[in-house]
């Protein structure tokens, strides 16, 4: 097993992966053109050629980031997947100088255990006239948001 970078050929996974829990409503749907414009961003976990969970680093300003798209097949929810993805994120965070690293989520308690803690989204105005403005969901959104501090 083994956290990678993503690559060209693992985004119509992503893809799936991503919009099969937006079906759930558990995470926001991305297109397909997304995924490739922010490749760069994307780290999978991959087990015997198997893509088992994936999880993205977006950088918006010198000081934040956020963690998003994390997502791990059913199959292998439990098994540390997604905490060990999360934590290759912080990772990189950490080594490009990235002082906060936040993520709007359905799932805090998960966040909670790796360190983060709950805060108000208004903490997040770059974010929230950023990206949220987009989103279908603005401004009635039911995600909340969590902080680590590196």
């Amino acid at each position: 097993m083994k956290i990678r970078k993503a690559k060209i050929t693992d985004i119509k996974h992503i893809h799936k992966f991503v919009n099969e829990f937006a079906k759930k409503e558990e995470m926001l749907p991305r297109a397909l053109n997304d995924l490739y414009e922010g490749i760069r961003d994307f780290f999978v976990y991959e087990d015997q050629g198997i893509i088992k969970g994936v999880c993205a680093l977006h950088i918006l300003w010198e000081d934040l980031a956020e963690i998003r798209s994390m997502a791990v097949k059913e199959e292998y929810r439990r098994a540390g997947i997604g905490k060990n993805l999360v934590k290759r994120c912080l990772k990189d965070a950490k080594e490009l100088g990235i002082k906060r690293v936040f993520a709007l989520t359905y799932q805090p308690d998960f966040f909670k255990n790796i360190g983060f803690s709950e805060i108000d989204k208004a903490k997040l105005p770059r974010k929230i006239w950023g990206d949220c403005l987009k989103c279908p969901k603005f401004p009635e959104c039911d995600e909340r948001a969590v902080i680590i501090y590196l």
